[in-house]
């Protein structure tokens, strides 16, 4: 690596590391005073106190590593336009593009950086934060018990949960119908359970007091008793995919999920026929967000090359808004998203694409 590449990349990642410890203590702080009431008046310790905040700063530095890079493409361009030292670069022949090199390379290696640390470490410190949060604080609490849950377990299949016991895994007052596969309309067989209870040696939900009942036709019932039996024994129903882990992880945020366990979340609502739009784009939403690194400081070196005055308030002042425009375009692709009006693949990369192309078009116009 050259002299000159080496001072681009100390000036660049020195503001990088300089903005992402300013906004950590900022969201901090903010975060602290809107709590503090509640940690006083539920007695919280301490140090579980500083154990919380340990445990959310990884999702802090997830979050504003876009924010930190834009900030320092921002201020490193604009320092070397101050003091005309782009200007001296480009008299010695080095082009925008070559100048943008190193910094382009470091935003590489911290998107590769950022993909396995926001899929993989941020979901295990959130695991800790939202238990932290359901026992001291009574946020984001998983219930311990579901009442009337009505599932699509199959194209033809719905089950329907009158109670389901989190800790026992057990379900009472269960109904599973399974209608006709030509017409969807006619019912062909159904069977009510008082109660089943998974059994995860044979992955398979064990019921008593089963009444299995085939309807023949209009008339006709076939109608059978069973103590106990195995619901996959059922030949004419046929095995159930709905499981306790599906229930479970239903109630859990997308961010303490990993990658991995998001994606097997994924199938496993697919497989049971429940609406699978908003978890895809959660889904997407883990590899696009850390390309976001990268996008902003294209963006920032765009804006900021030709732009010669301006102190480090403006600096912060435009990266603060930046943002905040950022967010704003993948919250309104959300929503298509989620309602399934939009890809969930293009609504996850819907902001990175738009910003990707102003930076494009500038570019272009400055020919570099």
């Amino acid at each position: 690596m050259k002299i000159l590449d080496r001072y681009i990349l100390k000036n660049f990642i020195q503001n990088f590391f300089f903005g992402l410890f300013c906004f950590i203590i900022i969201f901090i702080l903010i975060d602290l005073f809107e709590n503090l009431d509640k940690f006083v008046d539920r007695q919280v310790p301490t140090g579980i106190i500083i154990n919380y905040y340990l445990n959310f700063v990884p999702e802090i530095i997830k979050l504003l590593i876009p924010v930190a890079t834009l900030l320092a493409s921002l201020f490193t361009i604009s320092r070397f336009n101050t003091y005309s030292e782009f200007t001296a670069m480009q008299s010695g022949g080095m082009s925008l593009a070559r100048y943008l090199t190193p910094i382009i390379g470091f935003g590489l290696i911290l998107t590769i950086f950022s993909l396995y640390f926001n899929g993989w470490i941020v979901p295990e410190s959130n695991k800790t934060k939202f238990a932290l949060e359901r026992t001291y604080l009574g946020k984001n609490q998983i219930r311990a018990q579901v009442q009337n849950l009505y599932l699509q377990d199959n194209f033809n299949r719905i089950i329907t949960l009158g109670v389901y016991n989190e800790a026992e895994n057990k379900a009472q007052n269960v109904s599973v119908q399974v209608f006709n596969a030509d017409t969807l309309t006619n019912l062909k067989y159904r069977l009510d359970i008082y109660e089943m209870k998974w059994d995860s040696v044979n992955s398979d939900w064990k019921g008593k007091n089963i009444i299995y009942r085939e309807f023949i036709n209009d008339s006709t019932v076939s109608l059978e008793e069973y103590k106990e039996r195995n619901i996959s024994d059922f030949q004419q129903i046929g095995k159930i995919n709905l499981t306790p882990g599906i229930i479970t992880k239903n109630q859990l945020k997308p961010d303490e999920l990993s990658i991995s366990e998001y994606r097997q979340f994924i199938d496993n609502l697919k497989s049971s026929g429940l609406a699978s739009e908003r978890a895809e784009v959660d889904y997407y939403s883990k590899f696009s967000f850390p390309f976001a690194s990268l996008i902003t400081i294209l963006f920032g070196a765009s804006i900021s090359v030709n732009r010669r005055r301006g102190g480090a308030a403006l600096q912060f002042g435009i990266s603060i808004l930046v943002s905040f425009i950022y967010l704003g375009f993948v919250k309104i692709s959300q929503v298509f998203g989620y309602n399934g009006e939009m890809s969930p693949v293009l609504t996850a990369w819907f902001a990175n694409i738009i910003f990707l192309a102003i930076a494009v078009v500038n570019f272009l116009r400055m020919r570099i």
